[in-house]
């Protein structure tokens, strides 16, 4: 399942989440076995995982984060608006939003704005924008120029929530 998650990292993390449990098969000069379960035989991750194959999936993986843009290639960030009440968080990501289809930024990328994967977390919605830029200055600068913006537009600096080089992306 975790191959399925709108992550860019899905694949590193399973990879990781396999080798560290088969690593643990079997005790001292005692061989182990490990049988895994998965829809998702062929992928990379996987394949890579099951000949221990560090530098194959690291190869692997830095060629689909090169072709897709990805960290190490871009900068990335995540925006996450949220509040108790849904109507709120709509107007304000619809805000921002707006703001980022009529306002030019050079090389930063914009998608968004959508429901958060995990939606509801406790009492908050929460919906986000996912930025990625090869110019880590760029993004910066598109950044601080939304915050003005939300604070213009009085969204509350406490319900927008900016995660440079975002390590979880739920």
């Amino acid at each position: 399942m975790a191959l399925g998650l709108p992550d860019f990292r899905a694949a590193e993390r399973t990879f990781q989440l396999l080798t560290q449990v088969a690593g643990r098969a079997g005790r001292g000069q005692t061989p182990g076995k490990v049988i895994l379960q998965t829809y998702l035989q062929d992928h990379y991750a996987v394949q890579y995982a099951a000949q221990h194959d560090f530098i194959g999936f690291y190869e692997k993986e830095l060629q689909f984060r090169r072709w897709m843009h990805y960290p190490p290639y871009s900068a990335l960030a995540n925006v996450l608006v949220r509040g108790d009440q849904l109507d709120e968080v709509l107007e304000w990501s619809g805000l921002l939003g707006k703001w980022f289809n009529q306002t030019r930024h050079e090389t930063v990328r914009v998608l968004g704005p959508a429901a958060a994967p995990i939606m509801r977390l406790k009492r908050d919605y929460r919906y986000h924008f996912i930025l990625r830029s090869p110019s880590r200055e760029k993004l910066n600068t598109t950044l601080r120029a939304m915050l003005v913006y939300a604070a213009q537009h009085k969204i509350p600096r406490t319900q927008v929530i900016v995660d440079m080089d975002a390590l979880w992306l739920m």
